[in-house]
Order: structure tokens, then sequence, then C-alpha cells
């Protein structure tokens, strides 16, 4: 790959920080309006059609934006003729996925017309509009322009809101508000595709970049895995519960999905780095990096867990009110997994950058298997509190399984596994102790997540090491250290 004039890892954190955090503001807002404009059953039903949505968007990328960054990070890639082809296998996957997944639903569901219609009115703008995202997010990832990728992002969750607004005011059909919110992100879709061609020409004749083939398999199935666990709960719900309690399930699910967006984008700064570390032999900063990596998204995620944690029955009164109140059980049991997922996915990555793709998409294959059996048979002894257990059980399994496969055991084992203990167990710890002092519980953890940030050696190094090299803070007055990653 050429030298790019692209941004630090920081930098690019920074960027993704706030356009994702806006971002999941505006799509918690679309979230409450939307919620609050459809009843429980029709918000289920949503949620169903949503889920295929998602499964299907995944398939038109089927693992390659992974591949794109492996390929284009490499020495002296033609980035160009990588993402030319990368685009005409997406075009492919595209017809091919309305194709088997609209069979798909129909053979699910071909006595539910209201599903079936739901279904093409939603998936059709939102799965093209999702693939054109992708497209251009990967384009930035690869150069490390992340501001632009926000840029994308924040245009989508706008046009969201505004439309479901817009919904709202002139009291449109439900049919009319599933069209709008597809058409939202088909919208944001094409700005992205512009933006990819202000930077850079795509050659539509040009020799096939073969290298996207290798390991695409593993690739394919991994990602898959990932989409579709999400999507599990409100899908299989749908068979053991009531539409109103898909509905409960799926508000409450929502929230910490959509701000789990901010600890991926951590990842998404990291991703490039780790891959290059790993093209160049480096091995060991690649390892040092993946530790940082882990330690960052698990406190992004934890400083997210705890107002959710704490707060989850005012948060759930505040925004929805009447007949979703019963959500807030769930949703202070399910806002522990943006703790535990920051963290997995963080290991997760730092087998995909170094060539272990098939020991994760097995562990995934594993965690997806075990999500189905416990959110079927624990929603059918337990409701849909038990479907709320089970997204926590599921984030052990796959922290688990992704430890044992881990060429860094040891060093996750000494690293990781106490920083998990500390803050977890302080979390659950701080609710039991406080329980009738939620503002004080709250203050307490942030304490301790701030007290590991200034005492933990690798992650206050990597603090001072950036400031110092920016100027901000003097060179004379800190020990040199040496630097974790070039990136920062």
């Amino acid at each position: 790959m050429k030298k790019t004039n692209g941004n630090s890892i920081v930098m690019n954190i920074v960027h993704l920080l706030y356009s994702t955090a806006l971002a999941s503001a505006l799509n918690a807002g679309a979230l409450i309006v939307l919620a609050a404009y459809l009843k429980s059953s029709n918000y289920g039903l949503f949620s169903v059609a949503l889920a295929f949505a998602m499964i299907m968007a995944y398939f038109t990328d089927a693992g390659l934006s992974k591949i794109v960054l492996r390929e284009g990070s490499k020495h002296e890639a033609n980035v160009p003729v990588v993402m030319s082809s990368y685009i005409k296998l997406r075009l492919i996957l595209l017809v091919a996925t309305f194709i088997v997944g609209f069979i798909l639903i129909h053979s699910l569901h071909r006595e539910d017309a209201m599903l079936l219609k739901t279904s093409y009115l939603l998936i059709i703008p939102f799965v093209i509009g999702v693939s054109m995202q992708s497209i251009s997010s990967t384009y930035f990832q690869l150069i490390e322009k992340m501001q632009y990728s926000g840029m994308i992002r924040i245009t989508s969750s706008l046009l969201l809101v505004l439309s479901i607004t817009i919904g709202m005011i002139f009291k449109w059909d439900p049919s009319l508000i599933y069209i709008a919110y597809g058409t939202s992100y088909l919208l944001s879709g094409l700005l992205g595709i512009v933006l990819v061609l202000r930077f850079t020409k795509i050659p539509i004749r040009c020799s096939f970049h073969r290298g996207l083939f290798d390991q695409l398999l593993s690739f394919t199935i991994t990602g898959l895995l990932f989409v579709i666990l999400p999507q599990l709960g409100p899908i299989l719900l749908e068979k053991t519960v009531s539409l109103s309690e898909v509905g409960l399930f799926a508000v409450a699910y929502r929230i910490p999905q959509a701000l789990l967006q901010l600890p991926f984008i951590v990842a998404g700064a990291f991703y490039p780095v780790l891959f290059r570390y790993y093209n160049s032999n480096l091995i060991d900063k690649h390892a040092s990096l993946n530790m940082i990596q882990m330690k960052a998204m698990g406190l992004v995620g934890m400083a997210m867990t705890v107002p959710l944690y704490y707060f989850a029955e005012p948060i759930i009164q505040l925004l929805f009110r009447g007949e979703w109140g019963s959500a807030a059980n769930l949703l202070k049991l399910i806002s522990i997994v943006l703790f535990l997922q920051g963290i997995t996915i963080a290991l997760a990555d730092g087998l995909t950058t170094r060539a272990r793709q098939t020991q994760r998409m097995i562990v995934q294959l594993i965690t997806v298997l075990g999500a189905a059996v416990l959110y079927w048979t624990l929603s059918q002894t337990f409701g849909i509190i038990g479907a709320a257990w089970a997204c926590i059980l599921i984030e052990v399994i796959a922290l688990i399984g992704f430890w044992i496969v881990s060429p860094n055991r040891a060093l996750v084992a000494k690293k990781i596994f106490p920083f998990i203990i500390i803050l977890l167990g302080s979390l659950v710890v701080g609710g039991l102790v406080f329980s009738n002092l939620p503002i004080l519980a709250a203050f307490v953890q942030y304490v301790i997540i701030v007290s590991y940030i200034l005492l933990d050696k690798q992650v206050n190094q990597s603090i001072i090491t950036y400031l110092t090299n920016k100027g901000v803070i003097n060179r004379g007055k800190v020990r040199r250290t040496k630097r974790v990653e070039d990136g920062l």
C-alpha cells in the first residue's frame, strides 16, 4: 500500500468517537420516537423484519471488507484496483442476497402477510443503503481517514430521525414509516459513494485482484456469525414469547446495541494498524497494541454500562413510559454486554489480524449455536428475563473461546482477566452495597475506572507518549518512553 497521509490511531478514535456519539444519540432518539409511535406489537413486527434486514445486509459484504483492509494494507498494494474488485463482488452478492433472502423469508413466514409486506418495504432500501455505506467506510478505514466515515454515519442518523419525526407529525401509516427508515440508509449510502469518488478514481475495466478470495470462506462465515448473533434474539423469541414481549426485549436490547458502536469504532481505528504490524512481522508490537485495544474498548464499554446499569428504570420511564416500563430490568442486565463485548471483539481482532481467522470462525460458530440454545431454553422457562440472561452468557462463552485459541493466552490472563474482574466485580458489588443510592454507586464506579487508567502502566504510558509527541506535555519534564506503536 502506498503511504497515505492518514490520521493517527488516536485522531481516528477522536473523529469516530464524537461522530459515533452523536450518531448513537440520534439513533436512540429515532428509537424513542419510533417506539412511542408504534404499538408494542407493531414494534415487535418491525424488529423481526429489521433482524432479517441486518443479516441480508451482511451477505452483501460476506466478510470482504476485512479482506480489503488486509490486502490494501500490504506493501505496494494498488488500492483503486482492490476497491474496484471489491465493488464488483458486492454487486453480485447484492443480487444473490435479495433472491435467496426473500425466498427464505417467504418459506418461514408465508402465512404472515403483514410481516412479508414489512420485510419488502424495509429491507430493499435498507440493504442497498447499508451496502453502499459499508463500501465507503471500508475505503476511509483503509486510508485511515475515519472522519469521513463519521460524516456518513451522522448523516444517516439525521435522516433517520428526520424521516420518522415527519412521519409522526403527518401521522403516516406504519408502512410508510418502514419505507422512510430504509430510505434514510439509502440516501446516506449514496453520500458515501460520492465522497469516495472525490478521493479516488475506481477503474471499471481492470484486472481482478485475486487476493480477495484468499481465506474468503473463513471471513464470510465469521462475519455472518457475528451479524446473526445480535439478531437471534428477536428471530427466536418470536417463536417462544408474544410479539409484545419481543417488542419489550427489542427496546431494551437495541439501546446497548446502538451504544456498542462506540467501542466498535475504537476497534476500527486499531484494525488497519494491527494488520500492518503483522504484515511487517512486528509480532511483539502487535501483541502490545492488541492488549491496549482490549483495555480501551473495555473502558469505553464500562463507561457506557454504568448509567444503564444503575439508572435503567428512570431511563426507560423517561424515554418510553407507558407500556415499556417493564423493559427496565431487561436493560439493566443487557447493559453488561457493553463491557464484555468490547473485550471479546478486541480479542477476536487479535486473531483475525494474525491470520488466525479459522480459529475465530470456530469460536463464533460455537457461540452462535450456544446462543440459539440459550435463547430458546431460557426464554421458554423464564420468559424475556431469561433471554436477557442469555445475552450475558453468550458473551462469556465467546470470551472464554477466544482466550483458549489466542496465541497470547498467558498475556491475556495476566493483563486482561484482572481488568475484567476489577471492573465487572465493582459494578455488581456497587449495585448491591449502594442499591438505594444509584448516584453514589455510579460515582464510585467512575472513580474506579479513572483510577485504573491512572494506575495501569501500559495505558497511561500510551497517553503520556501521545500527549508528549503532540507537545501538550513538555518533553523535558517527561521521561521519553518507548512508543507503543507508531500510529499514536
